[in-house]
């Protein structure tokens, strides 16, 4: 182990200590009892343990190769760019809708959930800390209110919500335990989970009475803050006015696809009805939660069965994939496997009840983007990849969003290219059911923070500047078959994470400029499966840094 190895590990040993419920998400093992601090003191812990990792970066030498270039430079941006968030006191007020403290917290739970193999001591442990974690981020949120730098409201309405929804899980996963087991632990936890939801209540009760009166009613956020959310989401500083026109562009260009591809299934037919037409189909619906949960996974399974050996080579461990439906609604996302390979890579995707009847032509996409090729085969690669990787590059995934939600929506358009979406169907799923809404998301997230206007020749509100009740209107336009309810979560959603929601279609636009980069270096030499390969194994970073390594000189 090399100098810089050693120093990794043991950054990743002192993060996972401060930070078990980002632990958790990045499948780093042992810290599986506790819980993070929320309050001033634990942020300053974390902050100063960036700072203490960073003087003892510049002071460790190299041995000169590119592993070890890569490997310092990837957790240099990421050092800081922490202590840049740190110090602009972001870190210790973000409330947002979708991976704030709250939900990280009951994520933290939701995690060790395993049905029969739930290890029940480890969910006594973090229900127990449950209080004391809430304790500290209502500390946090006093500090932060004294001085001035509360989150926007809406931000404070929708943890309102989680309060509100997650004691019921807390409590009945230990109802569940007595039911099932009715061993020594049924009083233990159904004790803990009654206090771990009185927190819940507590903090709710904070955050209507001593927080909201105080919150700022202005959502947009500004250049300087934006900049800063783009660096932590994407590892660039994009030019926010031609990412801006180019949002526009990319979704005119997939909006006319759309109507290509619709034109094929139903001739003259606008995309609006070939959608609801598609929506009612019976051949597109299956019934019930573990119908479905079954139908995706017979596509993830079918996926690594196709492309293992012709276009990746996946290793064992990745030839399964859990598809699972979580107990609360928590959206569709992705986890990799444990990186002692406890947790195999996990795919989570929310129905609205368990007897709901779920529409299937727009999963096919969405499953090439969660599974393989997409973040199961991403992800998955570098959590065994101890080869190239030192500890750090193999857990920091869900540090990178723009290189995976990027490699995730390029997925989907490479699966597109190698002839997967067999009917029309399926390919006006992957248009309209990811690539549009993604690139509607780089207009609304750029425009709403930086309250830009509206330029001419675009047919909506032209001239006017972005408010978020433009952006509802927008969404509901641009961002397919989304319920009212939906797409004011979205706009939340954005609002509460600059940055991040242009992870998507930006870090896609990396992957496919650095892929023709590389084409047209190479020439007749160009190997597809080689460069994906190598793209892989240089692990996850942000974007300059990927698009500076995908295309250097051969």
């Amino acid at each position: 182990m090399s100098s810089l190895d050693a120093l990794a590990d043991r950054y990743v040993d002192e993060m996972a200590a401060l930070d078990p419920c980002l632990a958790a998400m990045m499948g780093i093992a042992g810290q599986d009892d506790r819980l993070t601090d929320y309050s001033p003191d634990g942020e300053a812990a974390r902050t100063d343990l960036a700072r203490r990792t960073l003087a003892a970066l510049d002071k460790t030498p190299l041995d000169g190769t590119d592993r070890e270039r890569v490997a310092a430079g990837v957790l240099r941006d990421r050092l800081e760019t922490d202590i840049a968030l740190a110090d602009a006191g972001v870190r210790d007020t973000t409330l947002d809708t979708t991976d704030g403290p709250v939900q990280r917290l009951r994520q933290a739970v939701e995690l060790l959930d395993h049905g029969p193999a739930t290890h029940w001591d480890a969910v006594l442990a973090r229900l127990t800390a449950f209080p004391r974690a809430l304790a500290g981020l209502t500390t946090s949120l006093t500090a932060a209110r004294d001085r001035g730098q509360l989150p926007a409201r809406r931000q404070i309405e929708r943890n309102l919500e989680v309060c509100r929804t997650a004691p019921a899980y807390l409590t009945g996963l230990a109802d569940r335990y007595a039911r099932h087991h009715g061993g020594p632990l049924t009083e233990p936890l159904q004790h803990a989970a009654r206090a771990a939801a009185a927190a819940l209540h507590d903090l709710a009760r904070h955050l209507q009475t001593e927080t909201a009166p105080h919150t700022p009613t202005r959502d947009a956020l500004g250049r300087d803050r934006y900049t800063l959310g783009a660096r932590d989401n994407l590892g660039t500083t994009p030019d926010l006015e031609e990412t801006y026109a180019w949002g526009w562009t990319e979704l005119a260009r997939i909006e006319t696809a759309m109507a290509d591809e619709a034109a094929r299934i139903r001739p003259g037919a606008p995309v609006a009805e070939v959608i609801a037409a598609l929506d009612t189909d019976p051949a597109h619906r299956v019934t019930g939660a573990e119908a479905f949960r079954r139908h995706l996974q017979d596509l993830a399974d079918q996926a690594i069965d196709d492309l293992d050996g012709t276009h990746f080579t996946i290793p064992e461990p990745l030839r399964t994939i859990d598809c699972r439906i979580p107990p609360v609604p928590s959206g569709i996302y992705y986890l990799a496997p444990a990186e002692d390979l406890s947790r195999p890579g996990t795919v989570w995707w929310t129905v609205p009840a368990p007897d709901a009847e779920m529409i299937t032509w727009t999963v096919p996409a969405t499953m090439y983007h969660e599974g393989v090729p997409g973040h199961h085969l991403q992800l998955g690669a570098t959590t065994l990849n101890t080869t190239t990787l030192n500890r750090f590059q193999r857990t920091s995934s869900e540090l990178h969003p723009g290189h995976c939600e990027g490699w995730g929506l390029y997925a989907e358009r490479l699966m597109d290219e190698l002839g997967y979406y067999r009917t029309p169907a399926h390919r006006l799923g992957m248009l309209a059911g990811g690539q549009q809404l993604r690139a509607a998301r780089v207009v609304l997230d750029i425009g709403m923070h930086l309250e830009l206007p509206i330029p001419p020749g675009t047919g909506f509100h032209e001239g006017e500047r972005w408010t978020p009740d433009l952006g509802r209107e927008f969404l509901t336009l641009h961002g397919g078959a989304m319920t009212l309810a939906e797409v004011a979560y979205e706009i939340d959603r954005y609002l509460g994470r600059p940055g991040q929601a242009i992870a998507y279609k930006l870090g896609e636009r990396i992957w496919l400029d650095a892929r023709d980069t590389a084409r047209r270096r190479d020439g007749a030499a160009f190997d597809l499966k080689a460069f994906h390969q190598h793209a892989l194994d240089l692990g996850p970073m942000g974007l300059d840094r990927l698009r500076a390594e995908l295309t250097q000189p051969a």
